[in-house]
């Protein structure tokens, strides 16, 4: 795996994770009572935005880290996810 592969996973594994986490213990204004007029209800009150994005930054790595390690080792590869056989039969190495 190259490096620019190595960032693109972990920059798409922390997207996915923070669009999970971003929900989690949010504070809405319709929740608080304090809807502000012009806005939609749901809008968030209390966020912790920066808070969030740590977290998921840390939980990013230990997912990232064990992908890249099944990836790097090799153990699950390509042709083991080709469900439906598109690859065709494996390449016969030489053994002389």
């Amino acid at each position: 795996m190259s490096i620019a592969s190595a960032l693109v996973l972990f920059a798409v594994i922390w997207f996915l994770t923070f669009l999970v986490v971003i929900p989690i213990r949010l504070k809405t204004q319709g929740d608080l009572g304090k809807v502000v007029p012009g806005t939609h209800s749901a809008s968030p009150e209390v966020h912790n935005l920066g808070r969030k994005a740590w977290i998921t930054t840390a939980i990013t790595f230990v997912i990232w880290a064990i992908v890249a390690g099944i990836i790097v080792s090799g153990w699950i590869g390509v042709r083991d996810i080709d469900f439906f056989g598109r690859m065709g039969p494996a390449p016969v190495e030489d053994t002389q």
